[in-house]
């Protein structure tokens, strides 16, 4: 961890608190190892409307809605009241990704939650977001929906056979190393593949929406009738499906860790918000709809892989090649999240509340790389050696309690900071209403699974010590000062990169 000050970690990070011989432990930006820069050193502006559209699709859509969107049906009761779920958690969601808006475009730095938090509440409640960020939730999240990714995509090799957990841990690390390393590489190819994966997403969608309402036209609607019935209906058990509903919506606020590479945020980020939690939730209802016209509730919540289950019921052989769409969607979101993520790292960094060199540039190719790659160890410990799903138990509890955190900062920057300019403006029940529901399934988690809601719980107070241990009580010994001036120098040496001239 950095032990410097905000201020002069500002400095350091803009170059201004480094001397030409390197005595802090940074290298010059106009030189390393001979190697002159061409041009400032920083991220590019190159997240355009077409791609900022394709972060948003590309994490939100991953591999639940091909694979089981019974927990809503489960929880919900019934078809009809499971269709208004998927319906109003995407008009929440749009709640919420519109207050982002809101604080992407007034506060135009790149990092999320953090950020916001920051800028809010204060640089500790904001070290405490990025502490769990970086411990537990990023590192079981990447290898969660990559290990999902290694098991789809070796389904079709396999079948009908089970695929073996070794291939499936092996083809999951090369796959987070390829991500990872075109992540480093360069950010235009990285936006292009993420597009293009978005693309395949919303093609595999519409192979069960199009047959599905051709189904429905025919007048397959048998599985519609008394589709409102209560007899399954729990009041207690809808925030459960309610719950599950904005687990699947996740990923709205990923172009807001990137704002500082968007170009024109003012126009893009809310228009690509709109388009994209429009197309997202109509896919989501009419995805759900299309089962329906040809399972029975019963049978969808039997199912293992409902979009499987369904393709076997329409397209005969055909449904072979759905683990592979479910695999590209996999692939769409690991590239998305860590694109976004990394950048939220990268941030941190500048602000000195991670170690420095993750704030730190590729010198050709303008890429994070260090923050791109900070993650790759950590996820590949869990993913050979970690209990990854209870890890994942408690990533929601963190998560929406750090947007929730985030968007009550919007309602009190409202009234503290009233003249702040503010581009676009969510009308205030969006962020009152959307607040209020993220602590609700903060609290609803901590009632419905408090052992593991409590781990998660318990690791995001840790980042209150640790914060006066790396941030506050800033004394290193000088032994200990200049071992990580050289770990720092080699490094930077070593990958090529210098202090971005943010």
């Amino acid at each position: 961890m950095s032990h410097r000050s905000a201020a002069t970690t500002d400095a350091s990070v803009k170059g201004k608190g480094s001397s030409e011989n390197g005595s802090d432990g940074h290298i010059p930006n106009k030189n390393l190892n001979g190697l002159a820069p061409q041009e400032k050193v920083e991220l590019k502006k190159k997240v355009t409307l077409l791609r900022g559209i394709s972060i948003i699709i590309g994490t939100i859509i991953g591999a639940g809605i091909f694979i089981s969107p019974k927990g809503i049906l489960k929880h919900s009761g019934s078809v009809g009241m499971s269709l208004v779920i998927w319906s109003v958690c995407g008009v929440l969601s749009l709640f919420g990704a519109l207050s982002y808006a809101e604080l992407g475009t007034s506060i135009k730095k790149s990092g999320g939650h953090y950020t916001y938090i920051r800028e809010a509440f204060g640089p500790q409640m904001a070290f405490m977001s990025v502490w769990a960020e970086v411990m537990a939730i990023r590192p079981s999240a990447t290898a969660v929906i990559s290990l999902a990714f290694g098991r789809y995509i070796l389904e079709p090799i396999f079948m009908p056979c089970d695929v073996p957990e070794l291939a499936v841990k092996l083809i999951t690390a090369i796959g987070i190393t390829a991500i990872m390393s075109l992540n480093s590489l360069s950010v235009s190819w990285t936006a292009r593949l993420q597009i293009l994966l978005t693309i395949s997403k919303l093609v595999a969608i519409s192979l069960i929406i199009v047959p599905g309402m051709f189904q429905l036209f025919k007048g397959e609607t048998q599985n519609f009738e008394n589709a409102f019935s209560v007899e399954n209906i729990k009041i207690t058990s809808l925030p459960l499906a309610f719950y599950s509903g904005m687990y699947a919506y996740a990923g709205w606020f990923y172009l807001n860790f990137v704002i500082e590479e968007v170009d024109n945020p003012k126009r893009t980020v809310p228009l690509a918000i709109c388009i994209s939690m429009a197309i997202v939730t109509i896919a989501y209802v009419l995805t759900n709809v299309a089962y329906y016209t040809v399972m029975t509730a019963e049978e969808l919540l039997a199912s293992e892989s409902v979009a499987v289950t369904f393709a076997d019921k329409l397209m005969g052989n055909f449904s072979r090649v759905v683990p592979i769409f479910v695999a590209l969607s996999c692939l769409g979101s690991m590239n998305g999240g860590l694109f976004a993520v990394s950048r939220l790292f990268y941030v941190a960094s500048r602000e000195g509340h991670l170690p420095d060199i993750l704030s730190m540039i590729h010198i050709r190719r303008h890429t994070p790389l260090p923050a791109v790659f900070v993650l790759h160890p950590l996820s590949m410990i869990i993913l050979f050696f970690g209990d990854i799903y209870s890890l994942l138990n408690f990533l929601s509890f963190v998560r929406w309690l750090n947007i929730g955190i985030a968007v009550s900062g919007l309602i009190y920057l409202r009234y503290t900071r009233p003249k702040m300019p503010r581009p676009f403006k969510a009308p205030l029940f969006m962020p009152v209403l959307f607040s209020f529901t993220c602590f609700f399934m903060v609290f609803l988690s901590l009632y419905s699974d408090p052992f593991n809601t409590g781990i998660g719980f318990a690791i995001f107070l840790t980042g209150i010590p640790a914060y006066y241990i790396f941030i506050v009580f800033n004394a290193k010994p000088k032994w200990l000062q200049k071992l990580c001036a050289s770990v720092s120098r080699s490094m930077q040496i070593l990958l090529e990169v210098v202090p971005s001239e943010h």
